[in-house]
């Protein structure tokens, strides 16, 4: 029975059969191939006969058998380990597989899942895990003689879940803090525990300069030691050290594979053996050019640095740069908001201070001048508004004073039992006369309460006054009612107008501090913001409510309600005493109308009918100023300072001002900038877009000062920008400055349009002579051509064949003079409408210069055109005026080469095309380049014997060039020749001539 036949028992067995067949097992302790006993020919033939890895254990001796699977598992020990005892093969293993594998030799199965050991399979010990069997195989006789061993390899499982769960120990420890170096710490302590992943790791943060990294941190490693140095240059790469550098520039991870020569040898507690490979991560925060740091990280000396590796250790470093990226926002934030909250503190300490200073000087202002009032020895007319604005600002103070108290929480309540109704009541109908010389309705209605409520009194008239006051400011017809009524252990009160309301998307901001609605149309645009922002408060501060409800166009009502009760109220606010005393005197005070209240003096003058009024000049001056300010006071001081000089008209807001410009054109427009409806930007814009009047100046007035509130005013198109306060000097000189240039710069226009009128007409005349010429010369041609095609049978002398050659060169020669006077006289008269195509710049180029050549016979004269012959240089242009410009400058050269070249280049530069005409000529004196261009004007002290033509070709390429936006240049130098460079744009802009 031959070999082959006996072995049978191997077949399908794959390529570990082939191998287990061709060996000599005959010096092994399993003897012979042939003579092995049935049980093991039949667990062999069953292990090679699987896809799955198993090895069959075998024999006192152990030796091993196993498939193709399990040949991949042994990695480089095998073909040696085929045959050889598994307790050699494995021996690194056994501190893991001993115990399991010597309780399956006793007949005891036993089974392991995901087991971490050390395999030496590829020259060093492998981390690896494995799932694995150990079960005994029984011979003929029964007893244990092998063992059954499948096995499953679960390294890459068990590695990506231990890397994921230290990128997910990394995002919830390191990611949540909220300092950068408190980061940092849980960084280093989260890696510390992965240390079977990364041996070491050193956190270097960058210093502000960007020059030097320093050491934040090291695990693994002792800090401060040779391999984690406490300070390391990012100024210039190195051969020694981290190579942090390089990872900065390059902007990624940078891998050292040469530890040891450029650091040393690096061991830790986690392996023996030294670590070999490391990873440099830049830290990197976004918008941010230089890292915030690195992550220094040791690879395993007991793993492959495989893809899976690296893809890891990229992980960790975008998960550290998250990390670290989002403590530092959080620092950064941090720090921004305790700075606000300084800046907030320091501006309310301001604002309580500079309140405070105010009240002084107001308070010798209003002295005095209700002194003068009550004398009446004064102009009354000036001091009524000096006190009106004195009173105006006493109460923008009071307002900042009290607001400024609130924000730093010092304000002062003092609770009282109160008639409410009463009350409030007597605060409404201060505004009765106001309202009613409006022609406007007020309805109060405010019935007796069942009981008194604890209000301070003083807080709740500020809350009425200022509603109602800006209930009247925004409310141009029709009504305003005050309502107060009980509901659920509550007061509510609510204003109502039929105003201009306020758009649904401003709502949410009425009760914001300093917010003003953008475009509200009111009495005026006076008013700081503070007003609503203060009645919330003082309402909060009553343990109430504020709300507001709006319909564009149709009216608002604001509704204001706090509890009855004093369980709400701070009890050391609660004033004591017998309940109403303080109220009754209070409301006995406030409770007929009170006319001389700041809320109603302020409101009288949003009330003012704005009559427009012109002013007699008392000089001869009869030039006409517009004055445009809602502030009846301020409109009225400037009209008496102008109309001593000037005819003055009045208007209170852009809307009525630019009524009064279509009535009558103003000279001049002083304007404030702040108005109700149309403000003065607005009108400079209305003004400007107008042709009639863009050209009135504009003196725009404004309180805002600072250069960019100058800046903003002058690019709305004003021409001067007036901060207040302002001199009478300053006004009367600014206004007499803008009328005088307004004057200059009529009688420039004027002298202007003559100048205009005289190149019209001189392009006119040159374009009708070109035309009247062009028909004789046309008669005259033809008759040529017809003599020139029969000259052969005129049998004319040499003589006669002379002159008539010259009479053709002529007539030619005419008509090139009168196609370029025309053309000249279109392009300079704005008649040439250039026609925008797309074509190809270089072969137009030569189909130019052999036109040119063609036109030029026996012209000793070498033209040629430079651009690689497969070239495309596309251009959008007018072909037609290119080619007319190509044309004269070749043309030119060739008159002023009598020998030598001239060579025309086309190529591209950034956004245009350039053409360049450069010849071997005499070159062009200094003296006449200047005028080259001029129509007209021919170069005559170089070859004068080759001067033709009468001066246009030039002017003609200056102005074609500038119809299709593009520029010209000419290069001269005597005896060494000239170039013209042309440059066009790529695409032809609509605007260009």
């Amino acid at each position: 029975m031959s070999k082959e036949k006996r072995l049978q028992w191997l077949d399908g067995g794959g390529e570990m059969a082939e191998i287990i067949a061709s060996l000599d097992w005959s010096s092994s302790p399993l003897g012979p191939i042939e003579q092995w006993p049935q049980s093991l020919r039949t667990t062999v033939s069953l292990c090679l006969a699987s896809n799955f890895p198993i090895n069959i254990i075998w024999g006192d001796a152990h030796n091993q058998i196993y498939n193709d699977g399990y040949r991949s598992i042994c990695g480089a020990v095998h073909p040696r380990a085929l045959g050889e005892d598994y307790r050699v093969t494995w021996a690194s293993a056994w501190p893991a597989i001993g115990e399991p594998f010597e309780r399956a030799l006793t007949g005891e199965t036993t089974y392991l899942e995901n087991q971490r050991m050390f395999l030496e399979r590829n020259g060093y010990p492998e981390e690896t895990f494995f799932t694995f069997s150990l079960s005994p195989i029984r011979d003929e006789s029964g007893h244990v003689a092998g063992l059954f061993h499948p096995v499953t390899e679960t390294t890459a499982t068990m590695l990506a879940e231990r890397r994921t769960r230290a990128l997910r120990d990394i995002a919830d420890a390191a990611g949540s803090a909220a300092v950068l170096e408190d980061a940092c710490d849980r960084l280093l302590a989260t890696l510390k525990t992965y240390a079977y992943d990364v041996p070491f790791a050193l956190l270097y943060l960058t210093t502000a300069d960007a020059a030097d990294a320093k050491l934040h941190g090291a695990c693994g490693v002792p800090a401060g030691s040779s391999v984690a140095p406490a300070s390391i240059a990012l100024v210039q790469p190195s051969a020694t050290g981290w190579p942090l550098a390089d990872a900065a520039r390059a902007g990624r991870m940078h891998s050292v594979t040469d530890v040891e020569a450029r650091i040393g040898r690096v061991t830790n507690d986690t392996y023996p053996e030294p670590v070999s490979t490391a990873i440099v991560l830049p830290i990197r925060v976004a918008g941010v050019d230089a890292p915030l740091g690195f992550l220094v990280v040791g690879a395993s000396p007991r793993l492959p640095f495989n893809e899976a590796y690296r893809a890891f250790v990229e992980l960790l470093g975008a998960a550290s740069s998250a990390a670290l990226g989002n403590a530092r926002a959080y620092e950064a934030e941090r720090r921004r908001a305790e700075a606000l909250a300084e800046i907030d503190h320091a501006k309310t300490v301001f604002f309580s201070n500079v309140s405070h200073e105010f009240r002084t000087p107001l308070t010798l202002i209003l002295g005095p001048v209700e002194d003068a009032l009550a004398q009446g020895s004064l102009d009354g007319e000036n001091l009524n508004a000096v006190h009106r604005s004195a009173l105006r600002l006493l109460r923008l103070v009071n307002s900042l004073l009290d607001f400024a108290r609130i924000e730093a929480g010092r304000l002062h309540s003092s609770f009282a039992p109160t008639d409410l109704a009463a009350l409030t009541a007597g605060l409404a109908d201060s505004f009765r006369p106001l309202v009613e010389s409006a022609k406007m309705k007020l309805v109060v209605e405010c019935p007796p309460l069942d009981e008194l409520v604890h209000v301070d009194a003083a807080h709740w008239e500020k809350i009425v006054l200022n509603l109602v006051s800006n209930a009247f400011k925004f409310t141009l017809e029709g009504s305003i009612t005050v309502r107060l009524q009980a509901r659920d252990r509550h007061v509510e009160l609510s204003v109502t107008d039929t105003g201009t309301g306020i758009p649904p998307d401003q709502l949410p901001k009425i009760f914001d501090r300093f917010h003003r609605v953008d475009g509200a149309r009111g009495r005026t645009f006076e008013g700081t913001g503070i007003g609503l922002a203060l009645v919330r408060e003082l309402v909060k501060a009553h343990g109430g409510t504020v709300r507001v409800e709006s319909v564009e166009g149709r009216g608002t009502t604001v509704f204001v309600s706090i509890p009855i009760g004093v369980e709400h109220l701070p009890e050391d606010q609660i004033a004591s005493g017998v309940p109403g005393d303080r109220a009754v005197e209070h409301v006995a005070f406030d409770a007929s109308p009170r006319p001389e209240a700041p809320h109603v003096i302020e409101a009288t003058q949003w009330n003012d009918p704005h009559e427009i009024r012109r002013e007699p000049p008392t000089s001869a001056d009869l030039r006409r100023v517009l004055v445009v300010d809602d502030n009846p006071d301020m409109r009225s001081y400037l009209a008496r300072i102008l109309s001593a000089r000037w005819a003055v008209e009045e208007a209170c807001d852009g809307e009525e001002a630019l009524a009064c410009v279509e009535r009558e054109l103003p000279d001049l427009v002083l304007s404030d900038v702040m108005m109700p409806g149309i403000d003065g930007i607005a009108l400079v814009r209305a003004l400007r877009a107008d042709a009639r009047t863009k050209e009135i100046p504009v003196v725009l007035l404004s309180a805002r000062a600072g250069d960019e509130a100058l800046v903003e005013g002058l690019e709305t198109g004003a021409d001067d920008y007036l901060v207040k306060p302002f001199s009478a000097r300053e006004l009367l000189a600014r206004v007499q400055t803008h009328l005088d240039m307004a004057r200059m710069r009529r009688e420039w226009a004027t002298e202007r349009d003559q100048t205009a009128r005289a190149s019209a007409a001189k392009s006119n005349l040159l374009r009708l002579v070109s035309h009247e010429f062009r028909t004789p010369l046309a008669a005259l041609k033809l008759q040529l051509t017809r003599l020139s095609r029969g000259r052969g049978e005129l049998k004319m002398t040499d003589a006669q064949r002379a002159i008539f050659d010259r009479m053709t060169t002529t007539t030619s020669r005419l008509t090139d003079i009168v196609e370029s006077l025309l053309a000249y006289a279109r392009i300079e008269g704005g008649r040439w409408d250039p026609q925008s195509e797309t074509f190809d710049a270089i072969d137009l180029a030569r189909e130019t210069v052999d036109e040119v050549r063609a036109q030029t016979p026996g012209v000793g004269v070498d033209v040629s055109v430079h651009a690689a012959a497969d070239e495309r240089l596309e251009m959008t242009s007018d072909p037609r005026l290119v080619r007319l410009v190509l044309a004269n400058l070749v043309g030119n050269a060739l008159k002023f080469t009598g020998e030598g070249r001239i060579d025309v280049s086309v190529t591209r530069r950034d956004d245009g095309v350039q053409f360049v005409v450069e010849d071997t000529g005499p070159g062009i004196p200094l003296q006449e380049r200047a005028r080259i261009f001029e129509p007209f004007e021919q170069v005559t002290a170089v070859n004068s014997k080759h001067l033709q033509g009468f001066g246009l070709g030039l002017a003609l390429v200056k102005e074609m060039v500038r119809v299709l936006g593009g520029a010209v240049e000419l290069r001269s130098e005597m005896g060494a020749g000239s170039t013209f460079v042309v440059t066009f744009p790529l695409a032809m802009e609509t605007e260009a001539r």
